[in-house]
């Protein structure tokens, strides 16, 4: 699964810069009030940012945000 948008439309609609950015620093190993800060953001709307990734991408675990992450094509 990839992170970029398609042009097949059963594919998962790409995260949004702001929501690809938070993925990062939680990939990065940084928790979500550290993000929050970082992005001078409430620690509400990181989380909110985490839970439209795992929907979007239908994944369930940070472990599994954190490989998608990592992996070439975010």
């Amino acid at each position: 699964m990839s992170l970029t948008a398609g042009t097949a439309q059963d594919e998962a609609p790409a995260p949004a810069p702001r929501e690809r950015e938070t993925l990062g620093h939680i990939a990065a190993g940084r928790t979500h009030l550290q993000t929050a800060r970082h992005m001078g953001l409430s620690q509400h709307t990181v989380d909110a940012h985490l839970r439209r990734i795992r929907a979007k991408l239908n994944i369930t675990t940070t472990a599994e945000m954190t490989r998608l992450a990592v992996s070439p094509g975010l």
